[in-house]
C-alpha cells in the first residue's frame, strides 16, 4: 500500500512517538523523513539530508494526502549564531515553505505544522491564558521564525486547494525529553534542594501522549482545516505543584524552601540565568477551549501519567548507563 502521510523530523522526539503511533494505533501508513537513515517498524523511511529553501521533495510527495511537518530548527538555549533570525528563517521559514508549495502542487490535501506558543509571547497574566484569536507578539528568533512560517502557510493555503492546520503546544515532556525539563527532573532525582517553594505562578505543560493524539485528532478531521490550535494537557500548575508531582514519580521528597521571587530573579541576572528562572517563575497558560469544542477533544492522560512515564524513562536511560559502566 502506497504511503498517505508524509512526516518530516522522524527522528526527532515528537516524530518518533507520532510516527509509531500512527502506524501501530491508527493503522495510517506513514513515510517518515529524516536527515538520517533511521528505522521504524512499519514506515516507509526516507532520507532528506537538508531543510531549506532548496530541498526536493518532489520524489516523497507521490501518493501523499497530508503532510505533517514536525523538522525544524528547534529553540537554543545557548545561541552562538551571530544572526540567529537568519538562521531560523532559513530552516523554519524557507524550508517549510518549499516543503508546503511543492506538497501543493502535488495535490497534498492537508498539512499540518507543529508551530509553537511562543507565537503568542513568553508569558501571561495569571488567570488570562493566551487564546488563538490573541494577537501574536513573538520575542524571540525561534518564535519569530515560527509565526513568519505560519503566515506564509496560510497565505498559500488561501490561494491553493490544500488545507493548513496549524498546532501550538508549549513546554512538551515524556520519554526522551531534554534541555531544561530533563535537567529539572534529574535535580529533584538527586534530591537537590530548591529555593522555589515561595513562586505563585501557573504554566500549561503537553504530554507528549495528549499531544501526538491530538495531532492525529487534526487529520482529515473538517473542523481542523485552515485553523490554529492552542493545546496542553488541560491542567495548569504552579512550579512548585510540578516539582512535587516529579518527585512524587520518583518517590522522593521535594525538598523546596521558600526563597523572595524577587531576589530570585536578581540572583538569577547576575549570573546570567535569567531566563531560566523566567520561566521557572512567570505564568504561561494557554485556553484549549476551541480544541475541545471544535474537535471534540480530550487528553486521554493525566498530567500525573506523563510525569510518571518522563520519570522511569530517566531512570531506566540512568540503569542502562549504569549497566554500561560495568
Amino acid at each position: 500500500m502506497g504511503s498517505t502521510l508524509l512526516l518530516t523530523g522522524a527522528s526527532g522526539f515528537v516524530g518518533r512517538a507520532l510516527a509509531t503511533f500512527l502506524i501501530q494505533q491508527k493503522k495510517i501508513a506513514v513515510r517518515c523523513a529524516s536527515r538520517q537513515a533511521l528505522q521504524i517498524d512499519g514506515a516507509d523511511n526516507v532520507i532528506v539530508p537538508s531543510l531549506d529553501s532548496a530541498t526536493d521533495w518532489s520524489p516523497h510527495l507521490n501518493g501523499i494526502k497530508t503532510v505533517i511537518h514536525c523538522a525544524a530548527r528547534v529553540h537554543v538555549m545557548h545561541e552562538i549564531t551571530t544572526d540567529p533570525l537568519a538562521q531560523y528563517r532559513q530552516i523554519n521559514v524557507d524550508g517549510t515553505m518549499r516543503l508546503a508549495e511543492q506538497a501543493a502542487q502535488a495535490g497534498v490535501q492537508q498539512f499540518i505544522f507543529l508551530s509553537s506558543v511562543k507565537v503568542n509571547g513568553e508569558q501571561t497574566e495569571l488567570g488570562r491564558p493566551f487564546k488563538e484569536t490573541d494577537t501574536p507578539c513573538p520575542l524571540d528568533a525561534y518564535g519569530i521564525s515560527k509565526y513568519e512560517a505560519e503566515q506564509a502557510l496560510l497565505a498559500l493555503s488561501a490561494r491553493c486547494d490544500m488545507a493548513v492546520t496549524i498546532i501550538r503546544p508549549p513546554l512538551i515532556y515524556g520519554a526522551g525529553v531534554g534541555a531544561n525539563f530533563k535537567s529539572l527532573m534529574q535535580v529533584l532525582k538527586k534530591g537537590v534542594p530548591l529555593p522555589l517553594a515561595s513562586v505563585r505562578n501557573l504554566r500549561s505543560f503537553v504530554y507528549l501522549g495528549n499531544l501526538i493524539d491530538f495531532v492525529a485528532r487534526c487529520i482529515d478531521h473538517p473542523n481542523a482545516m485552515n485553523q490554529t490550535f492552542l493545546i496542553s494537557d488541560g491542567f495548569d500548575m504552579s512550579t512548585p505543584a510540578l516539582l512535587h508531582r516529579g518527585a512524587q514519580a520518583f518517590d522522593k521528597p521535594a525538598r523546596l524552601f521558600p526563597f523572595p521571587p524577587i531576589l530570585l530573579t536578581l540572583i538569577a541576572q547576575l549570573v546570567g540565568r535569567k531566563n531560566m528562572v523566567d520561566r521557572l517563575s512567570q505564568c504561561l497558560q494557554v485556553d484549549i477551549s476551541k480544541a475541545h469544542k471544535q474537535l471534540d477533544w480530550q487528553a486521554p492522560f493525566s498530567v500525573m501519567q506523563g510525569i510518571q512515564e518522563t520519570a522511569n524513562a530517566l531512570l531506566n536511560e540512568a540503569h542502562g548507563q549504569g549497566q554500561r559502566k560495568n
